[in-house]
């Protein structure tokens, strides 16, 4: 998705979750600037993953655990995108993600280890986000790119592929790489939270808020593509 096309969504957001557009801004500046004398991992590495390939992303559902033992076998087989918190249960079995899309809510050590293996790490910046990316980017040695929800094109480092939680935005990167199939693990839309959400000291209703727009986004990006499929 193309920001003309991502940008009366995101206005929408801003204006649902009153969120300050000049924190956004501000949380990318920063994150385009720590990432200025790193070696950012040119697009065509993550479109060769991706493209015409079959991929799994990962909810912090509380189906999680359960649908990856359910699944393990055919999830060799995919490509596999895991969003923020959910890389500590992959890790848990065994598993070693293609790619993580991030804003650091998770377990950070978790991300930074996948990362030293060759997991591509998608890094987020947002408002609410700014002492993480000064916590954390420095730890992150390798295989990072930077994302924002703003306009990309004032940044030199950032991408933005479309989406608001980690959860939705792999799904904005797998179709804006042409993946094959998007298949969805763990990303149950029931009004239940799962733990590998990390929701300690968080606003549970918000929490909410925000899987009721990760299902709408989601939707918005299957009505022109088709190829998003529930496990």
């Amino acid at each position: 998705m193309i920001f003309k096309e991502w940008a009366p969504i995101y206005e929408e957001i801003l204006k649902d979750f009153k969120i300050q557009k000049k924190e956004d801004i501000k949380s990318a500046n920063l994150l385009n600037k720590l990432l200025n004398d790193k070696d950012i991992i040119l697009e065509n590495t993550i479109k060769h993953l991706i493209q015409n390939k079959e991929v799994v992303i990962f909810g912090a559902g509380p189906s999680l655990e359960s649908m990856i033992n359910k699944h393990k076998k055919m999830l060799k087989k995919k490509i596999n995108i895991a969003s923020d918190g959910t890389t500590t249960a992959l890790v848990k079995y065994n598993i070693l993600p293609d790619i993580i899309v991030t804003d650091l809510d998770g377990i950070i050590k978790d991300q930074i280890n996948a990362s030293t293996k060759g997991s591509i790490v998608i890094i987020h910046a947002h408002g609410d986000n700014i002492d993480k990316l000064k916590k954390y980017i420095s730890e992150f040695k390798n295989n990072i790119i930077g994302t924002t929800q703003t306009d990309p094109n004032t940044f030199k480092n950032l991408f933005n592929y479309g989406g608001f939680t980690d959860g939705d935005r792999a799904v904005f990167l797998a179709q804006h790489f042409k993946a094959k199939k998007i298949f969805l693990l763990g990303f149950d839309f029931n009004g239940e939270i799962g733990e590998y959400s990390f929701l300690v000291n968080k606003d549970k209703n918000k929490k909410l808020k925000k899987l009721d727009w990760c299902k709408k986004l989601i939707d918005i990006v299957n009505s022109d593509y088709k190829k998003i499929y529930y496990l």
